[in-house]
Parts: C-alpha cells; sequence; structure tokens
C-alpha cells in the first residue's frame, strides 16, 4: 500500500465502516487459531510498509535509515502504475486469503483500515492528475531543498557524498517533474496565474549566491553543505575536495534542474488562467465530493459544510463581541477587528530583535504547557519539541506556522516552525493558540506519541487522517482555556479569532470549489469577516485553490471530538476523566472519526 509514503495529499483521510468481529461470523475461534490468523496478517503489514519504505529513498531518510542515503524519490507515472498494480495485489490478497473472523480486535481495526486506505487509493488513481505538484504551498522547488537541510544529517565522510549524490539527481527529478505538468495540462489542469510567479521566485531563490554567481554569500543549499561538512573531524584534503564535487554538483545539476522548472512555468503561465475551483477539473465535481470524504472522513455534502461554517462564524463573532465589550472598546465588532489589526501593541518589530523576541515567547509557552500535561495526558512522548523560525528561503510562500514530526529513531525532535517573514501576520494575541496547536498539547502530543505506538503496524504509525489530525489541533486550541490559560482577554480573542479562521474555511473552501467563488470573493469574506492581516487572508485563500477540500478538516475534526467528549461526560458525570478520554483519542494514533466514536463508545461502556 506504498501510496501512504509518497502521496499524502492522497491519503489525507479515508472514510469507512469498521465492522465488529460479531458480525464477521458467529464461529469461535481458539486463542491459537486467533493468535496465528492475527500473526499472518500482522506479517503482512510488515512486509508492505518494508517494500513501501524500500521503494521511497526519501522516506528512509526520514525515519532515519540510510539504505539510499544518495538518492531521491522516483517521481514517474511508472512508480504510480506499480503502486497501482501492487494495491490490487495486496486487496486480492487480504479479500480472499484472511479469515477476518479469526483476527483479534486490535489486528482487525487495522486489517479494516489497511484494506479501506488500499479500496480509496486504486478508486482515486482515476485523480492522479487532479493536483498541482508545484505551488506556492509545497513542491519539488522548496521541498527538496528543505528536505536537505533538515533531513539529510552528514555524520561522516559517506554521508556528505549521499547529499552530493542527491544534488545530483535534482536534475532528472525536475525533469520528469516537468513531464508531470504537461501530462496534467494535457487534461486542462493548470494552476491559476496567481501560482506561477510565487513559484518562480521560490526557485529562483535557491540560485542565488556562491557557486551560481560571484556574490559574497553562499547560496542555500552550499551553506547547509558546508556548514554540516565543517562538523566533521577531516582532514582539509577531504573537505575541499568534497566542496569541489557539491559545486560541481549545484553547477551541473541543481542549476539546470531549476532552470527547466522556471522556464516551463514562466511559459505555462502564458497559457493559463483564472479559474480557481476544482469545478474547472475533468470530474471536477464529483472529484471535489470524493476529496470531502477523505479530508472529513464523513459524509457530509460540500452545502452541508458550507452551512456549518456560516453558523460557527454567526456564534464566534458573538463571543469576539463580549469580549470587546468587556475590554471596554467603544464602536463595533468591525472596528474592534480593525483595532485588533493595527494597534502596535499587538505586534513585534520587523527586525531581528523582533523575531527574536517571537521565537522566544513562543519557547516559553511550549515551556510552560510542558508543566501543566500531567492534568491532561496519561500517555507523554518521548520526543522532545524545538522552536525554530521558517528558512528564508521559503518563508515568503509557506503557511504562518506548521509542525514537523519528529525522526523515528529519535535522532531529530519535533519542530514547532513559525514564518517570521511578515511579524503583522504573527500578532502576539495569537501565539498562544499557535504555540498549542502546532507544539504542545497539539501535534506533538499526538504525532510524536503516533510514532511510539507499540504493538501497533508500521503503517498506522505514519498514515494520517486529517480530519483527526486537525481536529486534535484546533481541539488543543481550546483546553487551554479550560486550564486558566489565555488569561489576557486579548490572547482569547486570539483563540477564537483563530477558531474562527477555521470557521470560514468551511465557507469559502466549498464556496471556491463547488459555487465558483473567485480569490476575489474569498480573501473578501475573510476580510469582512475576520481580524486577519490581508496578507494571511491572501495566503489562505490561495491554499484553499491549490490543495481544495484540505482546509475544512480541522473544524469538522474539532466539532466531533468536542461531541464525543460532551457524550463522554453526560453519560459517566462525576466517573468523567480527562486524562482518560485523551487517551483514548491519541492511544490508536491516527483514525477516522467515525472509528473514534467506536472508541469513544466502547470508552463509555467501560465505565458504565
Amino acid at each position: 500500500m506504498k501510496p501512504f509514503i509518497l502521496k499524502p495529499l492522497l491519503i489525507l483521510s479515508i472514510s469507512l465502516l469498521i465492522v465488529s468481529c460479531k458480525e464477521k461470523s458467529a464461529n469461535v475461534y481458539t486463542e491459537a487459531e486467533i493468535a496465528s490468523e492475527s500473526k499472518k496478517v500482522s506479517d503482512f503489514f510488515q512486509k508492505s510498509f518494508d517494500e513501501g519504505v524500500d521503494m521511497y529513498p526519501e522516506f528512509q531518510t526520514r525515519l532515519g535509515i540510510k539504505k539510499d542515503y544518495g538518492k531521491l524519490n522516483d517521481n514517474s507515472p511508472a512508480l504510480e502504475e506499480k503502486n497501482l498494480k501492487m494495491n490490487k495485489e495486496e486487496l486480492a490478497w487480504l479479500t480472499d486469503s484472511v479469515n477476518v473472523a479469526a483476527l483479534s480486535k486490535e489486528v482487525l481495526l487495522s486489517y479494516n483500515l489497511f484494506k479501506q486506505n488500499l479500496e480509496n487509493s486504486i478508486e482515486d488513481y482515476k485523480y492522479r492528475l487532479h493536483d498541482y505538484p508545484v505551488n506556492q504551498m509545497f513542491g519539488a522547488q522548496s521541498g527538496k531543498p528543505a528536505f536537505m537541510i533538515n533531513m539529510h544529517r552528514i555524520d561522516d565522510v559517506k554521508d556528505a557524498e549521499a547529499y552530493i549524490s542527491r544534488l545530483n539527481g535534482f536534475k532528472n527529478y525536475f525533469d520528469q517533474l516537468v513531464e508531470n505538468l504537461k501530462a496534467r495540462e494535457a487534461i486542462g489542469v493548470v494552476p491559476p496565474k496567481f501560482v506561477f510567479d510565487k513559484v518562480v521566485q521560490d526557485s529562483e531563490n535557491i540560485l542565488i549566491g556562491q557557486p551560481f554567481d560571484f556574490s559574497k554569500k553562499q547560496s542555500t543549499l552550499l551553506k547547509d553543505f558546508l556548514k554540516k561538512i565543517n562538523e566533521l573531524e577531516i582532514d582539509t584534503k577531504t573537505k575541499t575536495r568534497l566542496e569541489t564535487q557539491a559545486k560541481q554538483a549545484l553547477l551541473t545539476s541543481v542549476k539546470p534542474a531549476y532552470n527547466g522548472l522556471i522556464s516551463f512555468m514562466k511559459a505555462q503561465k502564458k497559457r493559463a488562467n483564472s479559474d480557481h475551483g476544482a469545478w474547472k477539473f475533468p470530474d471536477g465535481e464529483a472529484f471535489f465530493n470524493t476529496a470531502l470524504k477523505r479530508t472529513t472522513t464523513t459524509d457530509l455534502t460540500a452545502d452541508e459544510i458550507h452551512e456549518i461554517g456560516l453558523s460557527e462564524v454567526a456564534r464566534i463573532h458573538g463571543e469576539m463581541d463580549a469580549i470587546r465589550k468587556n475590554v471596554g472598546f467603544v464602536g463595533n465588532l468591525q472596528a474592534f477587528f480593525q483595532f485588533m489589526k493595527t494597534d502596535k501593541q499587538f505586534y513585534y518589530s520587523e527586525d531581528r530583535q523582533g523575531k527574536e523576541a517571537y521565537l522566544k515567547e513562543a519557547v516559553h509557552l511550549i515551556d510552560s504547557m510542558k508543566t501543566r500535561l500531567n492534568e491532561l495526558f496519561i500517555t507523554k512522548p518521548k520526543a522532545d519539541i524545538i522552536v525554530k523560525a521558517v528558512e528564508s528561503f521559503r518563508e515568503k510562500s509557506a503557511g504562518k506556522a506548521f509542525y514537523n514530526r519528529p525522526a523515528a529513531d529519535g535522532s531529530r525532535p519535533g519542530i514547532y516552525y513559525a514564518n517570521l517573514y511578515d511579524m503583522e501576520s504573527m500578532p502576539t494575541y495569537q501565539m498562544e493558540a499557535l504555540a498549542y496547536h502546532e507544539g504542545i498539547p497539539g501535534h506533538h502530543m499526538q504525532l510524536a506519541i503516533q510514532q511510539e505506538l507499540e504493538d501497533v503496524p508500521m503503517f498506522r504509525k505514519f498514515s494520517g487522517y486529517t480530519a483527526y489530525t486537525e481536529g486534535w489541533g484546533l481541539y488543543s486550541e481550546f483546553i487551554p482555556k479550560e486550564m486558566g490559560f489565555y488569561a489576557d482577554p486579548y490572547s482569547d480573542f486570539g483563540r477564537l479569532a483563530m477558531e474562527l479562521w477555521r470557521a470560514c474555511r468551511l465557507v469559502v473552501d466549498t464556496g471556491i470549489h463547488t459555487k465558483k467563488w473567485t480569490r476575489e470573493t474569498g480573501i473578501k469574506y475573510y476580510t469582512d469577516n475576520t481580524p486577519n492581516a490581508e496578507l494571511d487572508v491572501i495566503k489562505m485563500v490561495e491554499r484553499h485553490i491549490v490543495m481544495p477540500s484540505q482546509a475544512t478538516a480541522y473544524k469538522i475534526g474539532m466539532l466531533k471530538i468536542l461531541e464525543l467528549r460532551s457524550k463522554a461526560k453526560d453519560a459517566l458525570g462525576d466517573q468523567f476523566d480527562l486524562r482518560e478520554f485523551h487517551e483514548v483519542v491519541i492511544s490508536q494514533g491516527a483514525i477516522p472519526l467515525n472509528v473514534l466514536e467506536d472508541f469513544v463508545n466502547d470508552y463509555i461502556a467501560s465505565k458504565i
């Protein structure tokens, strides 16, 4: 089931119905028979995962494995066809060779998750060209340098040579990328005009500095390589040889790779238009409906999601207006939004000192929450978390904040990235909510624990369901409110502003992709209904456009978790334990929302 590893956007979430052992068969099996059949299936999961790891060198690196350390991933159509064939073979084996009734409860869950992932991957093959491989949010133009900088460790000369080998692989990778873009254009899948300049700029940023020009500044990749080899205890001759080879790879592979992509993007821009929604794709309506199912792991329609968004926007506006009155602001909510957008007290300066102060405060927020984790969790991750600013080469186009999970082998901590390119997009009153979402008790608690789970197949440690993952992240912004955080009313306003942001996403995402809203219509909706900075708004709308459905997951997931928590509290009364509830939510790793509901129902039944 190899697409798990290479194409996270295609497996953001999967909707499935888990069938209980009772419903499968009335037969009764001995413990030995259950153990034997369960082991057979578990061995199959491991074999499939290992085959996937072997196919994707970059995923090996993320796992801390150095088997194919000098290679980049294959991104050819041939690999996608190979994946499809393997998926069909694996599905046939699961269907024909497994006695499902003889599986243990734990393995049955993994069986159903794995099987449904296969079924959806096979079904979604027809949509494999319904995306934009390079855009302002992600793509090889920024992703490959970020991978080399953040993931490729150099512990010895062999690792340095592998780094150079990967640089030499850029040309082939980017050449195939351009062919993939041509294949999309052939069926009418071309990014809207605004995307092109952003991709070109990200690409050109990589070609600034030595050895690409005669400036004193080192280019992004050369600087990273030299920093890493200078930390090695090696002789000057070896170091000089490595530097020379790296510069040669940058000039003969990396430079032509980027120039080829830049040339294609500039030419394709002339053929592009400003149609923004997925409705313009072949079978666009069916594609977007499928995308919503995968993203939310629900059967909610686009219209239903749109209406939920409108309702939540109205509710949150009411709570924000109460804060406006509480702080004594004279004027309506829109005037209060403008005050929050523009008053200098809420922003750090754009200079280095301001950015350093932001990072220092972000670290303080994370460290403060660490001291309170026993109130929320039974299980806590072994991996630590650090805070970093988004690297300069990609900060202009990257999102405002995000999280990178730790290395599976413990060699790298989790990273909370804050984008400090535009400090007016990073108000101080949103700092708490951002840190709690991306760091703790948000993604770090969830994803680090998922990787550290024992007695679950490897594929479940690395698969993802966006409604679950981002639903937990948004829920984690709310939890600290109940713990006494957000003591400053402006900070609590920031929490609500972040939740409002996710509610507006339900409206705008569905508006763009089903109601033919333009980019400008989406921008106006955010501007009229949120206190966010203009750059923030523009980035968000452009994100909706290039990632159909993805942004709907946050609010849908949060609402389900809150619904299940309320259900458990109502049923258990004084017996309800928040720590136990959170253990139920995060102890199985990423799962679809309906499966999460099954676990909560089981938890309630076990306590009554």
